[in-house]
């Protein structure tokens, strides 16, 4: 018998030890080379554990276990032999059952429990399917092959989507469960509590009519696609003011290192974005020195790869400056928490019309809200507001963004 060791893999500089997510095969399961066996939670990103050789696998460790990065996961057998492919039987078909495939179908009862024998999904997956009696044909597995996963079913149930939901209600058991917070939802809770004690972090508002904005993507939408192969959309023109906004407000584009001040001459912007993970933040490198048909094209790959859960530590790290989006969920107006080491963070909110007074007139305008929060111990509030009030003028005047945030007629007076 020949057997290697599967080892946890290193996810990244200073990470020294893992957490099994999830399995994603059984044990004594036959496994094929570069398939996909478990997901591993780091402090920083959840990464997959594939198989190096097809065999027969035993596992050394457990769902939830801690486990040091370069120790044993698993066991494969690499000299056990892929089982035999069952053929397809064909049976003749009695004339009962040809009578018994015609009758028409029962109606279907919400309380009749779905079986899961047959199910393609993870050991976790099905028991939860059970549990809320869910139709898993209607699932769409993220897994291996797609296998349902944990998170596919709770994606699933949380929608709504579940009929039996709808006519029974979602609870009234009175029943409650425990279960331990993943690996990086601890790191996260822990930052985002280190952020609170350790910076005096504030947050100010301003508004801004997204009319212009909005004709100009409705005008030239379809022929940005046809030649960049992108959809336009809003982030794109909100990065590229943000950093036109932090060449002008250097010290947002800074952060603090003990008792000093570290300030960056390019703009690393952390884009965050929602997977079935949670929120992560890849981030646009050089963001400052790309068009907006290359800003799109670049949160659209990460974006995919945070879905996918293929997002590395390498693509979440290192940003200079975030911008988080509630608006996609419906958000009218937050106070977004920095992302550290960074020191500010700007919260885009939806889109809602307003009635707003013009030239003395009261117009209907599309208006958002947007929100920066930063740390006022290097980000003066003359500075934060001048930073935001900056953003706003190049949305409400896109081709300010083309001229430094200028417009053509201060170009020309040289203003």
């Amino acid at each position: 018998m020949s057997v290697l060791e599967m080892k946890i893999p290193s996810p990244g500089e200073s990470i020294t030890e893992v957490e099994i997510a999830q399995w994603l095969v059984e044990d004594g399961e036959y496994v094929e080379k570069d398939q996909v066996i478990a997901e591993i939670d780091s402090d920083k990103a959840t990464l997959e554990l594939v198989a190096e050789e097809a065999g027969t696998i035993t596992k050394v460790v457990d769902d939830g276990d801690t486990i040091e990065v370069g120790a044993v996961a698993c066991k494969i057998d690499t000299s056990a032999k892929a089982p035999a492919k069952k053929a397809e039987k064909k049976e003749e078909i009695s004339v009962a059952e040809v009578k018994e495939e015609k009758k028409p179908e029962a109606k279907s009862n919400n309380n009749t429990p779905h079986k899961t024998e047959n199910i393609k999904a993870s050991p976790l997956a099905k028991e939860i399917i059970a549990q809320n009696n869910v139709n898993a044909s209607k699932i769409k597995g993220s897994g291996g092959n797609g296998k349902i996963l944990k998170s596919d079913v709770d994606a699933y149930i949380t929608s709504g989507v579940n009929s039996s939901n709808i006519a029974q209600g979602w609870g009234g058991t009175r029943e409650d469960s425990t279960s331990k917070l993943s690996s990086l939802r601890r790191k996260i809770a822990k930052r985002l509590v280190s952020v609170k004690n350790e910076t005096a972090m504030l947050t100010t508002f301003n508004e801004v009519d997204m009319g212009a904005v909005m004709n100009l993507r409705k005008q030239y939408k379809e022929k940005f696609k046809e030649t960049h192969g992108v959809s336009l959309g809003f982030m794109s023109f909100f990065t590229k003011a943000v950093t036109e906004a932090l060449n002008k407000y250097p010290k947002v584009n800074s952060m603090i290192d003990g008792d000093h001040m570290i300030s960056f001459d390019y703009a690393d912007i952390g884009i965050a974005v929602s997977s079935p993970k949670g929120l992560m933040v890849p981030v646009v490198r050089n963001a400052e020195q790309m068009s907006l048909a290359e800003i799109e094209a670049d949160i659209k790959r990460l974006a995919i790869k945070a879905r996918d859960g293929k997002m590395t530590v390498d693509e979440m790290t290192g940003g200079t400056f975030t911008i988080t989006n509630g608006g996609v969920f419906g958000s009218m107006l937050s106070t977004p928490i920095i992302n550290p080491p960074q020191s500010a963070i700007l919260g885009m909110h939806n889109i809602v019309e307003r009635p707003i007074a013009i030239n003395g007139k009261v117009e209907i305008r599309p208006i958002m809200y947007l929100a920066l929060s930063y740390d006022h111990r290097i980000i003066d509030g003359k500075e934060s507001v001048g930073f935001l009030y900056s953003i706003k003028e190049m949305i409400e005047n896109p081709a300010r963004m083309i001229f430094g945030n200028k417009t053509p007629e201060e170009i020309l007076l040289n203003l």
